[in-house]
């Protein structure tokens, strides 16, 4: 029966997280070692890598509409669209403090098809922006190593990297946070050395460039590039369940990440747009690598060009941790079946899960970089509305539901703090071209059939799922007898 994939009520929080613990130690294949939660520093930084991993690649909004306006894109878009994202994050994460994160949300707010929905959304635009990083990674290592430029040594080498990286992922995610801490430090350091050598170079003039005479100005570049660097806040609310006192730690750790993020962007823009004569045609991805050499010299450059490929690999273990908790948390609620969310006896990690997003990632990845974000756009879009609507909805159906942090505004203050971001999210939809509409189309019919074909198969017995629903029914109606 359909009713049968609901997951529980916001009473039945605890009692989700008990059974999960209770399902780990009955089920043959779950015994593992006990569990190392998360702490701050490293969900900092993993959170840190799911939206940013430094300043690589916000050069295009330099060559698309001039200094002036990517500077003033980088300081203005945090508020409209970062801290709503953030906070409404916050909120919920801490509310609803387990793997899933927005499909928990979507689900309590409009229930299981909305949820299901949300997950297949954000699960699709994960793995196709997973698929990204080690084209990136390829992209760079071909500079030094030519064979890699195109034919079987390329598609070898992105298999080969994406199947490493993955296998980090299937290490544990205590080892991915602190390996994220050393690769953001590390990555991060080159361009604090670029800022502090710019700083006797800066003409602040510059900044207030609208770039030069005769370049048109592209604002599709512009605003995805912007939106690309800054999104994806909400990831890691599908690793609530692995985090160390998550109520208290949510809320900090987004803090500490969003200003970080936010310092890493701005500081070395303005740095090299001060510095730098405007040339804006050479303003693309890639560039601060350029300007290292020029203001610093090679060895800068070189630093900067090491760090890329290691941002890179962090960016890729965050979002794929994202990814495959996800998917634990929708097998913990019944909505896909139990062998996804089973853990690795040595590493306690969800192995089904990241094998499946790994599989996803190596297919999409023989997609164009440029197929790839824009798609990704589309679908975070489609599930960032949804996600402000479950936010809302929840606010009005749990009026008086314990919230550990509570964004400090009534109700109509809400939803004009998620208005202006809903409609960016619908000017991203809008620009989107043929190819991405009909990609994003098949993906969503594609997740409906396989919402009801889920359905389907735990109403016939085909599939073993999760009773996690059915259990807590019966606790509800025991608690009521």
């Amino acid at each position: 029966m359909e009713d049968s994939l609901y997951p529980p009520t916001p009473s039945s929080q605890q009692h989700l997280l008990e059974h999960r613990e209770e399902t780990e130690t009955e089920h043959p294949s779950s015994k593992t070692k006990s569990r190392k939660k998360l702490a701050l520093l490293p969900l900092v930084f993993l959170i840190y890598f799911e939206v940013a991993g430094g300043p690589y690649g916000e050069e295009s909004a330099v060559g698309a509409a001039g200094p002036l306006f990517a500077i003033i894109g980088f300081v203005v878009f945090p508020f409209i669209w970062s801290i709503p994202e953030a906070l409404l994050t916050a909120e919920l994460a801490t509310t609803f403090p387990g793997n899933g994160g927005f499909v928990i949300w979507a689900n309590e707010a409009y229930g299981p098809f909305w949820g299901s929905l949300m997950g297949f959304w954000k699960f699709f635009s994960g793995v196709i922006n997973l698929a990204s990083y080690p084209v990136l990674c390829i992209d760079y290592l071909k500079l030094v190593i030519p064979a890699l430029s195109s034919g079987l040594p390329r598609y070898v080498s992105i298999f080969i990297s994406t199947s490493v990286l993955s296998f980090l992922n299937y290490s544990g995610l205590a080892i991915v946070g602190y390996t994220a801490v050393a690769l953001g430090i590390i990555s991060l350091l080159p361009f604090v050395l670029l800022s502090l050598i710019s700083l006797p170079k800066i003409d602040p003039s510059r900044w207030l460039s609208l770039g030069q005479e005769g370049v048109k100005k592209d604002w599709t570049l512009y605003f995805n590039t912007i939106f690309w660097n800054l999104n994806f806040w909400d990831s890691a609310s599908t690793l609530a369940g692995e985090v160390e006192k998550p109520h208290k730690t949510f809320p900090k750790a987004l803090l500490f990440a969003g200003l970080l993020t936010c310092l890493a962007y701005i500081i070395p823009l303005l740095a090299a747009t001060g510095a730098m004569p405007l040339d804006q045609q050479n303003w693309v991805g890639g560039y601060f690598a350029d300007v290292a050499g020029v203001i610093a010299g090679n060895w800068l450059k070189i630093w900067m060009e090491i760090g890329a490929v290691l941002s890179i690999i962090g960016l890729y273990e965050a979002q794929l941790s994202s990814a495959a908790y996800q998917l634990l948390g929708m097998a913990d609620l019944g909505f896909i079946p139990r062998i996804f969310g089973e853990r690795s006896r040595w590493f306690n990690t969800p192995w089904m899960a990241i094998l499946i997003s790994t599989v996803v990632a190596i297919a999409m990845s023989f997609f164009t970089f440029t197929e790839i974000i824009s798609t990704v756009n589309f679908l975070y879009s489609l599930g960032m509305l949804l996600e402000f609507a479950s936010f809302l909805r929840l606010r009005r159906k749990f009026p008086t539901l314990k919230r550990p942090f509570e964004v400090p505004l009534g109700f109509l203050g809400l939803v004009l703090m998620c208005l202006v971001p809903s409609v960016l999210l619908v000017y991203v939809m809008t620009i989107a071209t043929k190819i991405v509409y009909v990609a994003s189309a098949f993906l969503t019919s594609f997740g409906i059939v396989l919402y009801y074909f889920m359905n389907l198969c735990k109403s016939k017995e085909w599939i073993e799922f999760s009773r996690v629903g059915d259990k807590l029914d019966e606790d509800d109606d025991d608690d009521i007898l």
